[in-house]
């Protein structure tokens, strides 16, 4: 039995986890801390431990707490204040680092694609450009974080997803689904995806190269060092293709830093990055234009930390700097854009656990700007105006309130937040929301989510003009009513969840046509989404406690229908009307031979929606796609073969830019323990 007047237990910071049911069963009577979509979060422990911090749960509690500690990995939380995965009231789908080395992904954007409520809409191979999107939302809905610090752009969410990580660099990436605004602000329309990367401590250097179809060929390093109490982690990388299709070659680079510093007191966290791409825009923007190319550079960087008192701070300062040269004819000035794109902001806010459960607060300021040649009302600061000839800024302020009761069975969360945007007006607007989770019986979870969103037009659909497309000042924020009830199943070895959702929006942006040889203009449309998604997961050495030559299978589908209430007729949409309406996953892991493994990731999707083809609408055509990856793992170095498309299937899945066909690579990565060298 814990004793209440015992010393308060040392922290242990986990950093890497394994998919053991004593895993977090061995934390008992200490305080684990993981990060989270932007705090950090209290891992699983003991009934003692939570009474400790305020949480409802009784003596009677403690066999159906172990029990769920065994089976249950440590996870993420979708709510302001820490809560463990047990308690959690929102579903966050998780891809491990387990699930990251066996997939067949050539970027950070295409492990998203095994995802069942992800659309990812590649314009290339090696995530050059895309777009990606939740539950039938667009990519300008979606909050993108790097460990937990936003690095959405307002200029277009075109540039959102540039990451100056590699798949090496990661350690999980965090999916929230619905909107989620009280919690990750004004973007969080539709929901969030964070990427956290990987917290090694001891000293050690890493390598990896890989090379080859279509000219390609990739190679990064990093290593990590611990000083004093700090720690730190460099990682850089860099590669070129001619691509897969006509004006489809690339260069890009990347430059990524992190450090963290820990005592009994404080622990602060600190990130820059760096990312350089160039690359052919074959037909991005418009079917019209063949010879399109861009060049994008992006720096930020960003500043975190939490006390450990009885009031949890967590103050974070973030960034960052986005550049974007944008030709419509390769090599001439026809059509030309230069933007630059400035964001930064402070949030402050905390986290307490009393009698009553767990009450969190935030406060946020954040401004944005750009200068451009095209995008704007106003005019640029002196010294500017030789490349940018228009410019616009706006902040945003927001304020946070959550509390979270937390009982035997049930878990209550409910927020709101209040955003006010002076250039817009200067009103308040309130936007709340409740989670209600019911545990009925071990492994059981039954979760209800209402939350309300909002989301900023982005610089580009309000001033965009070119001989293809035109914005529109007057457009308003987009409001987004989500709804959903999931019931999730859990035990060792077995994950199995069905949700249904809501998403009413109002005000919609969208890129549209109002007839065939139209240019596509900014309008606002309202919108619903209906959808059901359904998930399975097998890990069979843990189901049948011994190994097996199939290691895991996975499945999942996700069917969405659309309905939009106004008269205005649209011959084509470009964003917001083309949606997956069916999207199926399945992947599977088994083993060969020794160390020697086999990963299948398969995936079938079906687009609403068309493209132009010879002057002609043209509907997406369902496709599925096959990518494998073939590897020997060993504790020191992994060797491997993955190949995407196997199929060789030509596709379209982003307007009228074709997709690559199947691409082969091979490659190698090295692990060099510091620690045994000197």
């Amino acid at each position: 039995m814990y004793n209440k007047h015992q010393e308060r237990p040392d922290v242990i910071v986990w950093r890497q986890f394994a998919r053991k049911g004593y895993s977090a069963f061995a934390s008992l009577h200490r305080e684990v801390r993981i990060g989270i979509l932007g705090v950090a979060t209290l891992g699983i422990a003991a009934s003692a431990h939570a009474r400790l911090n305020g949480d409802a749960v009784t003596e009677s509690d403690a066999h159906e707490v172990t029990d769920e500690t065994e089976m249950a990995e440590v996870t993420v939380s979708g709510s302001m204040a820490p809560l463990t995965e047990l308690q959690s009231a929102r579903i966050v789908s998780v891809l491990t680092r387990q699930d990251i080395e066996q997939a067949a992904a050539q970027s950070v954007n295409d492990l998203l694609k095994s995802v069942t409520g992800v659309d990812v809409r590649q314009r290339g191979g090696f995530g050059i450009q895309t777009d990606i999107s939740i539950d039938g939302g667009t990519f300008d809905q979606v909050t993108l974080l790097l460990n937990g610090i936003d690095i959405s752009n307002p200029q277009t969410g075109h540039l959102s997803a540039d990451f100056p990580v590699s798949i090496s660099d990661i350690e999980r990436i965090e999916v929230l689904e619905g909107a989620a605004s009280r919690v990750y602000g004004g973007q969080s329309f539709g929901g969030a995806i964070n990427i956290v990367t990987r917290h090694d401590r001891q000293k050690s250097i890493d390598l990896a190269g890989r090379g080859g179809s279509y000219g390609t060929g990739e190679g990064e390093a990093r290593i990590s060092f611990p000083l004093w109490r700090t720690n730190h982690r460099i990682s850089g990388g860099g590669g070129r293709s001619d691509g897969g299709t006509s004006n489809s070659s690339w260069q890009k680079g990347q430059l990524f830093y992190q450090g963290d510093y820990e005592d009994d007191a404080l622990r602060l966290d600190w990130q820059f990055g760096f990312s350089k791409k160039s690359y052919g825009a074959n037909t991005f923007y418009s079917a019209a234009y063949p010879d399109q190319y861009e060049r994008n550079r992006r720096l930020m960087a960003g500043v975190s930390a939490e006390t450990k008192g009885r009031f949890h701070f967590t103050p974070q300062f973030f960034w960052q700097r986005s550049y974007d040269n944008f030709e419509l004819v390769r090599g001439t000035s026809f059509g030309q854009n230069f933007h630059r794109t400035d964001v930064y902001g402070l949030k402050a806010g905390g986290h307490i656990a009393w009698a009553l459960g767990k009450t969190a607060v935030s406060a946020l300021l954040r401004h944005e700007d750009i200068l451009s040649s095209n995008l704007g009302k106003n005019t640029p600061p002196e010294g500017t105006r030789d490349v940018y000839t228009r410019s616009d800024d706006r902040t945003t302020v927001s304020f946070s309130l959550e509390h979270n009761v937390l009982l035997r069975h049930w878990t209550f969360s409910a927020g709101l937040m209040a955003s006010m945007t002076p250039s817009i007006d200067h009103r308040f607007r309130l936007y709340p929301g409740i989670d209600i989770a019911w545990r009925p019986a071990s492994g059981w979870k039954v979760l209800f989510s209402y939350n309300k969103g909002f989301r900023l037009p982005t610089f580009t659909e309000l001033y965009y003009k070119s001989p293809t497309h035109e914005g529109n000042r007057d457009l308003k924020p987009e409001h987004n009513h989500s709804l959903s009830l999931a019931a999730e199943y859990r035990r060792s070895g077995v994950e199995a969840s069905v949700k249904g959702f809501y998403h009413r929006g109002t005000q919609m942006i969208d890129w549209v046509m109002y007839s065939p040889d139209d240019i596509y203009h900014t309008a606002a449309f309202d919108l619903d989404n209906l959808g059901v998604q359904l998930r399975g997961k097998l890990l069979l050495p843990e189901l049948l406690g011994r190994d097996t030559w199939v290691r895991s299978l996975s499945i999942g589908y996700t069917y969405i229908h659309q309905t939009k209430h106004d008269a205005q007729q649209v011959v084509k949409s470009n964003v917001a009307m083309e949606y997956l309406r069916h999207k199926f996953v399945a992947s599977l892991t088994h083993r060969i031979v020794s160390r020697l493994s086999m990963s299948w990731n398969f995936r079938w999707q079906e687009r609403v929606g068309s493209y132009m083809a010879d002057g002609k609408l043209v509907p997406y055509r369902p496709y599925a796609m096959l990518d494998a990856k073939l590897q020997w793992d060993a504790k020191r170095y992994n060797l491997y073969v993955q190949a995407t498309n196997i199929t060789n299937h030509r596709y379209y899945d982003l307007g009228s830019v074709p997709q690559p066909g199947i691409w082969v690579m091979a490659g190698a990565k090295f692990k060099i323990n510091l620690d045994k060298v000197f």
